[in-house]
Parts: C-alpha cells; structure tokens; sequence
C-alpha cells in the first residue's frame, strides 16, 4: 500500500515528528510504503526521512501566491506517485492536498486537524482556509482524524462534518525516551545545576501559543521563595538572541536562575536533566512534548489546554490557561514535594503513557484507517 503524505513543513514540530514516527514504525513492514510532500522547505524532519530512505518531495510555496504552482506540482506528483491513500496534515495541507487529490481524480483522501483554539487562534489565511475546509469537509476528504478529542469537538462546532471525524491520539516512540544518567549530569553541570538543583523546564519553539511569558511570569514568582529552583527553557528561539524572551527573564529578578539552550537534537537528554516539566501554552491540540516529558518520568504542571488534562490524568497538575498566579501555583505543589514524591508521580506518568500512548497503539489505529479506505469500493 503507498501513502503520500501532504504537509506544509517538515520542521521539528509536533505534526512533523508525529509524521515521522508514523513513517518509521513501517520502516520494516513491506505492506506499506510512504511518499512525503512538503508545502514549503524540506527541513530537519525532510532531512533525516531522506536520509532513511523515504522519498521526500518539497514544492518551495513562499506564501499564498505560490498557490497555483504549487497545486500544478502537487497533481503532478499524485499522478507520478498513483498513491493508494493522500494523508494530509493541518489546514494548509488539507486544503491544496484534498483539491489536488480530487483535480488527480483521487478519492481516498485523509485530513488531519490539530488545533483546538478555532476561535481565535491563526491567521487571516488561516482562518479564512479553515472556513473553506469546513465546507469541503462535506465532499473531499473520506475520514477527517483529529490528534486530540478537544480537536474534534473544537471542529465540529465551526461545521466540520463530524460523521467523518476520528480521533487518533498521538503515539510516542518510548524506546527512543530515554537517556543515562551520565547524559543528564553531563547536561545539568553544563548549566551549573547541582543534584540538590530542583529544575524546572520547558520545552518548545517560542511562539505566541506556547505563551513563554505565562511561564516565565510565573517562574519569577517560584524563584522569590524557592533559592534552590533553577528553570531550563528548550527549544527553536530560546536562546540569548532572543531579545523579547530576555527582557521578560530580566523583569523577574531572577535572570541568573534561567538557562536557555536553544534548539537541540538531544531532546531525551535535556528532559533528563529536569526535575519537572512545564507547559504554559494558551493553546494545544494534542501536546506531543507533554507525552514525551511523561515519558521520560517527569511530573508536568499543564495548562488546561487541548487534551493535556486527559493525557497527565492523575500523574500531574492542571491549572487554567493564562494564568501566572494559577501556573506559579501548580509548579509549587510539585517543587514542594519530597524527592521522593516527585519521583512517584513521574513514574506513574511514565507508566500511563506506556499503557496507553506508545507508537504501537497509533500505528494500528492508523493502519485500520488505511484498510478500510483501500477494502471500501
């Protein structure tokens, strides 16, 4: 069976990599073979498929007016490629993938939504496509499937068809999950952290839904009463260039407790290396880093965003969204717990996510979507 995959990047975000862990977990079964198209640029995800030998596509789409030649090259390829399946991944994708696909005279056509802030959230482009899909949700895709329940709900109430809709959690790659304790003391010395460092960290690209000023607002405050709490910040973005990120550090007082690493490959290491995870976000669908952080042990302090209550469950603290005060809070019943304590809670996390979420469970979800499509006339 041949997929091709329509995506808008291939960047190390949450789609991308859940893309990608999608792809490798068919590395080694011959039913299946996977074509990839990126909207735009390749990217580090493009890259490292590529260099695994999946045939990697990107079209070069700068902005809106790239459009036509874009969807030129995308019926192109469908017709190069004759794929069982288009699977396609966020609005973008959704919408030039599915008119393509249907220009192509191809019917098995899978969306996939993962925002739940369809309020507010996005661009003018984005929002005006998102009105567009919601009609052609009707007509063009056969199965719409949603990272998160509160994706679902959040679609159906601005039109999407729901009789299409299905909801497949994100599954994590748990053997991949894990670091030495050498590479987690390698990290915390690099950043001055001794073992009675209590580290809080954050994980992610800067942009405004991931809300880094909430976190860092609230970082200030548990700095004021806890000398011993140090604050890790990974990800695309932050790093000292980072002016705006500086200033806001700057306002609390506390700038020498803050570390920024910036973006790394070393993910599983730098998780290691804290003690609590965070996620300040004023918007999630399903939040990848928050599996990933559960993963790796880690008790996580969440905002209640998307489905990242019902992915912690018991294992961790939920506060409301854009809350300084609320997430300050949060993070303080977890520093002020005993050792011990902390660590239960992360390993019942752990546990949780090896139950319930693994790469495994997502891919045979995946792969009833794909035989039933191919078994339907």
């Amino acid at each position: 069976m041949k997929l091709l995959h329509v995506i808008v990047a291939l960047n190390a975000d949450g789609a991308e990599r859940m893309l990608q862990r999608l792809i490798e977990s068919h590395i080694e079964d011959p039913r299946f073979r996977h074509v990839v198209c990126s909207l735009t640029t390749t990217g580090k995800v493009g890259e490292e498929l590529a260099a695994r030998g999946i045939d990697v596509h990107s079209l070069g789409m700068k902005s809106p007016l790239g459009f036509p030649r874009a969807l030129w090259r995308l019926v192109k390829l469908i017709r190069e490629v004759r794929p069982d399946i288009i699977q396609t991944w966020m609005y973008h994708a959704d919408f030039l993938g599915g008119l393509a696909g249907r220009i192509a005279a191809h019917k098995r056509i899978v969306w996939g939504v993962r925002t739940t802030d369809v309020k507010s959230g996005g661009s003018r482009v984005t929002v005006l496509l998102r009105k567009i899909c919601a009609w052609l949700s009707y007509y063009v895709p056969q199965t719409i499937v949603c990272a998160a329940e509160a994706s679902r709900r959040a679609h159906v109430s601005v039109g999407y068809d729901a009789s299409r809709m299905m909801v497949v959690p994100n599954g994590f790659d748990v053997a991949r999950l894990c670091a030495t304790p050498e590479q987690r003391s390698a990290i915390r010395e690099q950043c001055g952290f001794d073992e009675r460092t209590v580290v809080v960290g954050i994980l992610g690209r800067f942009h405004p839904v991931k809300d880094h000023q909430n976190f860092v607002r609230a970082a200030g405050m548990l700095a004021a009463r806890h000398p011993d709490v140090r604050f890790m910040l990974v990800g695309r973005d932050l790093d000292a260039s980072n002016r705006e990120l500086a200033d806001w550090i700057a306002q609390t007082g506390f700038a020498s407790r803050f570390v920024l690493l910036g973006e790394r490959r070393d993910v599983p290491a730098c998780l290691s290396a804290m003690d609590v995870f965070c996620l300040s976000s004023r918007t999630e669908g399903f939040p990848n880093v928050v599996g990933e952080a559960m993963a790796m042990a880690l008790p996580c302090i969440v905002t209640d965003v998307g489905d990242a209550a019902m992915l912690v469950a018991n294992t961790g603290v939920v506060v409301e969204k854009e809350n300084s005060d609320a997430l300050a809070a949060g993070l303080a019943r977890v520093v002020d717990m005993k050792p011990d304590e902390r660590i239960r809670l992360g390993q019942m996390a752990k546990a949780r996510i090896h139950a319930e979420f693994t790469m495994m469970r997502a891919r045979e979800r995946f792969e009833d979507i794909y035989l039933r499509l191919v078994e339907e006339k």
